[in-house]
């Protein structure tokens, strides 16, 4: 059976055309979100293996720890938990809850994959990097395993590009970029401030995710829509299973 592209089209050149006009979202989405995520985590790995890291890293963290106080402590001490444990496992877990309930196998796959793979990924990448925590002060939480990449900077940006890519397009897509662009940030200032990790962790932590959860998203496609869609095969996946 012959897809459309291939009846309407009469040349390479007008097949072409076709696809670029009728995919061109796609490309760009995977040009901007894979593409451009993976070299600059491919540049900062490099720094990392062959120099250590980076002269501005310990400038950031100096100039954070100079703004430390009792409350901040205290503040930042409280909120970095939430970045794994206690915030993004609990919040994915009634989300997953919520998904299995209205059977929207696609959207659940989806945010499963994305979240697996990315603790996955970190696991793996702190292994194969092995760099060295902070060690510039004495800090309130200390860790024992390897800095990069930062999996409280991963656990956080993988829970909130998934929630994004799944609420695109309907009234809750902007209140899931707005409360988690803050908590991704704020996850994110709880570890430079704590000393355990430097920006460059932070940095490579969210390309990661991002090019990950935009991906697998590729890959899914994944949509909060009706039930009856969620398990509908998409046109081009019904076209394969013919063939």
């Amino acid at each position: 059976m012959m897809s459309k592209l291939d009846v309407t089209s009469r040349s390479f050149p007008q097949f072409l055309r076709q696809v670029l006009a009728a995919r061109w979202r796609t490309l760009l989405l995977l040009f901007l979100g894979v593409v451009l995520p993976l070299t600059g985590i491919e540049q900062l790995a490099i720094v990392v293996l062959q120099q250590g890291g980076f002269a501005w890293d310990q400038a950031i963290l100096l100039a954070i720890h100079s703004t430390s106080q009792p409350l901040l402590d205290r503040i930042a001490t409280t909120i970095t938990p939430l970045g794994v444990f206690y915030g993004v496992f609990p919040v994915a877990t009634v989300i997953s809850i919520g998904l299995l309930y209205r059977q929207r196998w696609r959207s659940l796959t989806y945010l499963l994959v994305t979240l697996l793979g990315s603790a996955l990924i970190n696991r793996s990448a702190k292994v194969w990097l092995q760099r060295d925590r902070p060690t510039l002060w004495e800090t309130l939480t200390p860790h024992t395993d390897f800095s990069f990449p930062s999996g409280h900077a991963m656990s956080s940006m993988s829970l909130v590009a998934a929630l994004v890519i799944l609420t695109w397009g309907s009234r809750w897509c902007g209140w899931a970029i707005a409360i988690g662009s803050s908590f991704v940030i704020t996850i994110a200032w709880t570890r430079l401030y704590l000393g355990v990790h430097f920006p460059s962790d932070i940095l490579a932590g969210w390309m990661i995710s991002l090019a990950w959860a935009i991906g697998v998203s590729l890959i899914i496609r994944p949509h909060l829509e009706s039930p009856r869609e969620e398990t509908t095969l998409l046109p081009d996946e019904l076209h394969s299973t013919r063939s």
